[in-house]
């Protein structure tokens, strides 16, 4: 889902109130105001908009990218109607953000963007975007409210181009957020977990709860901010190592010597069968140990990498 900004119609109002929210109510109608001579945005389904409607919230979320890189140019991923927008023009940084939304885009022109550049606003596909290209190939920090469909997508993109990013903040849904934080041994620890955490730390930094949106979702969001570690090399192959995580995962209740025949025979097992991984699950193996494992695939299939 997307989670951007607009809160105009009443039934909305009698909800916030309801809550308890009167004072944010209020404060939006505010950054409305300064606006009015525009056309608001409506929330889309088919691009599962969700307008965030706290201030409060956004400012938390716009602070997040000023630890530690404070210095770095920050790019926006969604912005939508600039509820988050409006607090990270004021920090004195370079910002440009890319919305896929022609209305959205439109209306960010009209007015937080009336007076600055043009490619200030990129329209287009984030997950399309060649990244070397948005301030001539320096680093930047990453930050939005994520599509709830897209946001593994994103976190991707963020690990192929990590020398680029090496701090990422956001919102995302709840159960990702647990699932990127997650350490071995519990239930949420996955792949997420594991490619992520490979080359960031990750910080679960607070829930936000799904009665601040418009129209709210279905489930809880939260925040998180992912910083670049020290590892420069995993010390295997990282296709490989991306290859094994995600196979044996796909099913993780399996013992290790059982998944792995999805990418071994069973004379290559041997380096497994006869290894400490054999009557392991997935979830129990730190990333050292999954770098320990691919080298271990490596040497089992002369072929095996990517």
């Amino acid at each position: 889902m997307v989670f951007r900004s607009i809160c105009t119609n009443f039934s909305l109002r009698e909800k916030l109130v309801t809550f308890g929210k009167a004072q944010i109510y209020l404060a939006f109608l505010s950054f409305i105001r300064n606006f009015a001579g525009m056309k608001q945005v409506r929330p889309k389904k088919n691009l599962g908009q969700h307008f965030l409607v706290d201030l409060n919230i956004a400012k938390r979320i716009a602070d997040t990218v000023d630890e530690p890189y404070g210095d770095l140019p920050v790019l926006e991923v969604g912005p939508g109607m600039g509820v988050m927008t409006q607090y990270l023009v004021t920090k004195p940084r370079q910002l440009k953000v890319v919305e896929i939304d022609r209305e959205s885009v439109a209306y960010l022109k009209g007015t937080l963007f009336k007076h600055k550049g043009q490619d200030t606003i990129i329209e287009g596909d984030f997950l399309r975007m060649d990244l070397r290209e948005l301030f001539n190939g320096g680093q930047f920090v990453l930050t939005g409210n994520y599509p709830y469909d897209i946001s593994s997508q994103i976190f991707f993109k963020m690990i192929d181009n990590r020398d680029l990013i090496p701090c990422c903040t956001g919102m995302i849904q709840h159960e990702v957020a647990l699932r990127i934080a997650s350490q071995p041994g519990t239930k949420a620890y996955g792949i997420l977990s594991v490619l992520i955490q490979a080359w960031y730390d990750v910080e679960y930094l607070f829930m936000v709860d799904e009665t601040v949106f418009n129209p709210p979702p279905k489930v809880k969001s939260a925040v998180i901010r992912m910083t670049r570690n020290n590892v420069e090399s995993l010390g295997c192959d990282e296709q490989l190592f991306k290859r094994v995580v995600k196979t044996v995962f796909n099913q993780r209740r399996k013992m290790l010597r059982v998944s792995m025949k999805q990418l071994l025979s069973d004379q290559e097992l041997s380096f497994i069968a006869d290894s400490q991984f054999a009557t392991l699950r997935p979830e129990q193996l730190s990333i050292p140990q999954f770098v320990e494992l691919t080298n271990l695939v490596e040497q089992a299939i002369p072929n095996a990498k990517g």
